[in-house]
């Protein structure tokens, strides 16, 4: 391998228009590997994409947590057992250990698209 630097293609999936999803809410998506995936709008219209798998319980059901920051810290808690999750970096404020994977959001035409490598 060479020092020059690898350019990994992302592919994009359509979630839905900006104004569908409220803020402060999750939507659950699912990637076309069968990944699934929360989108999350906060407060101030940030969005934000992590696993949908609470990685405590085994359960998709981190789109249904709750949206809201802790101090500057964008989170959602998880609806199973209340653990929150830094929606900027995926890891778990309660156990630095544990965290959620991260995928790449944009809005294109005010459709948000998810991004997957």
């Amino acid at each position: 391998m060479t020092a020059e630097a690898v350019l990994i293609e992302t592919t994009w999936t359509e979630v839905c228009p900006v104004d569908a999803l409220a803020r402060e809410q999750g939507v659950a998506v699912l990637l076309p590997d069968g990944t699934q995936v929360a989108v999350f709008r906060t407060h101030d219209d940030a969005l934000y994409a992590v696993s949908n798998v609470d990685p405590f319980s085994g359960a998709a059901v981190l789109s249904r947590g709750i949206v809201g920051d802790i101090g500057a810290t964008p989170v959602v808690a998880s609806p199973m057992h209340k653990q929150h999750f830094d929606l900027r970096t995926g890891v778990c404020l309660e156990d630095a250990d544990v965290s959620v994977a991260t995928y790449p959001v944009c809005v294109c035409d005010a459709t948000i698209l998810l991004g997957q490598p």
